[in-house]
């Protein structure tokens, strides 16, 4: 089955296995540079993560909430000469949270840098100028990211070097603001000791699924990425992502294939040395499907696992050990009242953030006391609950899938724990009077369904000081014509980073698809 031989002479289709973010956005960006593409799901519905759920006249965004970095869809949508602000209704929110503490302390997160410096010099005298030291660390972190990180195909350092440029004065500066050796938390209480608000700068690492106590300290970058382009609400919920880049796709005449799980990616030998070329795809059915490469937005390492085995594989999982990041629980709450006080997105911190990181990353056991995050959307959009009801969604870290872990019988307790928690801290007290509707995701229902590597929500782990920030490059190194998107890939989970691994993917592709044309014709 040659990966040449297509139909007049011209090359297979490309296949897309899995229609979340990243795969939607490779499948929108390779179409829109005039390729033909396949995108194959395993589910019923598209957008993988960014599932809705409806019922009882409540409609919930299962996956992410939170929309940050709206660029990033916008050069997506521009590969398909689509004008993003005709495809999708964004709502900006500022403030960005609020944030409630055990002590009865209320703190929101604003936009605005000099507002909220002020707002925390109030809050807590000194805060304020160390928040403005910590806002120009990110600021400088997030420049070198954008610099050497993003919008490529990077796996480890190497691929972030220049070697021409590397020993230049400006590079040079960049490699030592990196901070190599420090962690998210260090940096962050070096510039603001004060423990409340360091708590809530160590969160944004928690849109990467992983401890600030064991995140390399690039990652602070992420606080300037959001309070530069904001927080967004897409009219409709984030669902709304995938069913505008669906739509687009669509247009663009991709080929979508759902019900279709794939068994296996189909290679031959190529070249010295053992390397593999993709040919085609296996589908679970028996289907042979004949293409010419592969993007995997499925999970790297289940890919390789899975879908590879062998060789490849052994490899993969040779070059670096790679942990999964931490699982959830998830409450889908139906309310008849909405709560007034809180905002669209809250956070409910826990009293001792020590116990708790240490509990779900070095113990791998639920916390006591966790921090949820609970999403209030009808404040935004109405739509999602009855009139002068609410959607309620709660969010609470665990640790990735355990031998031993037994959700089915750990589940309730751990149900009581978060009321518990936020009745507590929120001041939801009559939550349970209010709930009308009530569903759940537990890292055992997250694992089934989304086929992600022990239940992990956000892909892979960044721990490490030195290595934390790389996840698997999206150009395979092990198979020719493979291509890996996702959170579980180069840049990393969250909406804004998945859908940038699609766009890397397709780019890499592209790139690699016009070279090899150029020496054919040379």
């Amino acid at each position: 089955m040659s990966r040449k031989g297509g139909r007049n002479g011209k090359p297979e289709p490309i296949g897309v296995i899995g229609a979340g973010l990243g795969g939607l956005t490779a499948a929108v960006t390779l179409a829109g540079r005039g390729h033909r593409v396949v995108l194959f799901e395993r589910s019923p519905w598209l957008g993988g993560k960014a599932a809705e759920l409806s019922e009882a006249g409540f409609r919930f965004d299962m996956g992410p909430t939170i929309l940050t970095l709206p660029s990033v869809f916008a050069r997506v949508f521009a590969e398909a000469g689509r004008d993003m602000a005709k495809e999708l209704d964004l709502v900006p929110l500022d403030p960005q949270w609020r944030c409630f503490y055990e002590d009865g302390a209320v703190l929101d997160l604003e936009a605005d840098l000099k507002r909220m410096a002020a707002k925390l010099e109030r809050f807590e005298p000194g805060t304020g100028a160390g928040y403005r030291r910590f806002m120009a660390i990110s600021e400088r972190l997030h420049g070198i990211s954008d610099r050497f990180f993003f919008w490529r195909s990077v796996g480890s350092v190497r691929d972030t070097i220049d070697v021409g440029a590397t020993f230049s004065p400006s590079v040079l500066g960049d490699l030592l603001a990196l901070r190599f050796g420090r962690t998210v938390a260090g940096t962050v209480r070096k510039a603001v000791p004060e423990p409340r608000v360091a708590q809530m700068l160590d969160h944004f690492t928690q849109y990467v699924g992983s401890s600030p106590a064991a995140s390399p300290a690039v990652l602070c970058g992420i606080a300037h990425m959001q309070t530069q382009e904001g927080i967004w609400y897409p009219k409709g919920g984030t669902r709304a992502v995938p069913e505008a880049l669906a739509r687009v796709a669509g247009a663009l005449g991709v080929e979508i294939r759902l019900e279709t799980g794939i068994r296996k990616i189909l290679t031959e030998p190529a070249g010295k040395k053992g390397k593999l070329a993709v040919v085609g795809l296996l589908t679970d059915s028996g289907e042979r499907v004949p293409l010419s490469a592969v993007v995997s937005n499925a999970d790297s390492v289940r890919t390789h696992r899975e879908l590879l085995g062998s060789e490849p594989a052994r490899r993969f999982e040779r070059r670096r050990r790679y942990e999964p990041a931490c699982s959830g629980v998830v409450l889908y709450l139906g309310l008849d009242r909405a709560y007034d006080h809180l905002l669209h997105h809250n956070f409910v911190f826990s009293a001792d953030p020590h116990q708790e990181l240490d509990a779900i990353y070095r113990r791998g056991v639920p916390a006591d006391d966790p921090t949820c995050y609970v999403c209030a959307p009808a404040r935004t959009d109405p739509a999602v609950a009855p009139a002068g009801g609410e959607a309620l969604y709660v969010l609470v870290h665990t640790p990735y899938l355990r031998p031993g872990h037994d959700w089915q019988q750990m589940f309730p307790d751990y149900r009581r724990t978060i009321l518990d928690k936020l009745k507590r801290t929120a001041g939801l007290e009559d939550l349970e009077d209010r709930i009308v509707f009530e569903s759940a995701l537990t890292p055992e229902d997250i694992h089934r369904r989304y086929h992600v590597l022990d239940g992990a929500i956000y892909g892979l782990a960044s721990h490490g000081r030195m290595t934390g920030a790389f996840k698997p490059a999206n150009r395979s190194r092990d198979v020719s014509g493979l291509y890996l998107a996702g959170g579980a890939a180069h840049p990393g989970p969250g909406m804004p980073m998945v859908g940038m691994s699609g766009w890397i993917a397709a780019d890499a592709l592209d790139s690699d698809r016009r070279l090899e044309s150029g020496r054919r014709t040379a």
